[in-house]
């Protein structure tokens, strides 16, 4: 099986609101390539990013087809701001007014479902081993569910969604998943569905994920990213979830070093001064 792979090299939001992230290439190892954005993200974007979501309490339904959640919004002229959390501050979306249908109440299945999310740990194994047979990052996997659920493995979308990978009914029945809340099949089928997409992009993860949120087909009318506002701002968010993944990794890797570096000097020193005695 061609092995699917990812090792974090860089990340950098630069400041024409583009979202560029470089992925370093290993021999003998197959690394995604990571195209840019296609389109700039509005600040309001920009600013979820670095903001945590908080529980949604309404939903704005856009002329595309597409939804969007948030706390609360508020025209100003032509544009509809969505607030992502009851603080103004946190963070908001820009979104021209012509291009919503209308609102309605957010479904509590992703955050405020009575279902609790799937335990870390029960989850962390159900990732590692569709990681393993699939061959594709476990930090990339986890990374998508966190955006695509919370880690609910109850969760149902607006639109019909389910589960932890948030598949499609019919999707669902494409890739043999028979019972989409069960959170060992949702992920063993979604994480299949997502290497098929990234050995159709050639590795290009930033395509697999935006066909995964709305759909090949978009991605092959536009040449990429489609112009989505809600794509836009879900590829985005699995890439800062990844990266702060493989930072706490390097990070980790090199405190351990730092720690075997200093544990070993004290026995290095003590062999010399045994060796100078010796020859006294």
């Amino acid at each position: 099986m061609r092995r699917i792979d990812f090792q974090f090299d860089m990340v950098r939001y630069d400041l024409s609101s583009r979202v560029r992230v470089a992925l370093r290439r290993s021999r003998g190892t197959c690394f995604p390539r990571l195209s840019r954005m296609s389109r700039l993200l509005q600040l309001g974007v920009l600013g979820l990013l670095f903001t945590p979501l908080l529980h949604a309490a309404e939903v704005a339904n856009l002329t595309n087809g597409f939804s969007l959640r948030h706390d609360h919004h508020q025209g100003v002229g032509t544009t509809t701001r969505l607030y992502m959390s009851a603080d103004d501050a946190a963070g908001y979306i820009d979104v021209p007014t012509a291009d919503i249908e209308g609102f309605e109440p957010a479904p509590p299945e992703l955050s405020d479902a009575a279902t609790p999310s799937q335990k870390p740990q029960d989850l962390q194994t159900i990732v590692s081993a569709a990681s393993s047979q699939h061959q594709v990052d476990a930090d990339f996997i986890a990374s998508v569910i966190h955006a695509e659920s919370a880690n609910n493995p109850r969760a149902v979308s607006p639109k019909g969604a389910q589960g932890l990978m948030q598949l499609m009914p019919g999707t669902a029945g494409k890739l043999g998943v028979k019972d989409s809340f069960d959170p060992t099949e949702n992920v063993d089928g979604g994480v299949r569905y997502l290497r098929e997409l990234l050995l159709l992009y050639n590795g290009d993860m930033i395509k697999a994920l935006a066909a995964y949120n709305a759909g090949p087909q978009r991605v092959e009318q536009y040449k990429g990213v489609p112009p989505y506002r809600e794509t836009h701002a879900y590829v985005a968010r699995v890439i800062k979830d990844y990266n702060r993944k493989k930072l706490a990794e390097r990070k980790q890797e090199a405190s351990a070093q730092t720690h075997q570096a200093k544990s070993t000097k004290p026995a290095i020193t003590q062999t010399a001064a045994n060796s100078a005695a010796g020859n006294e």
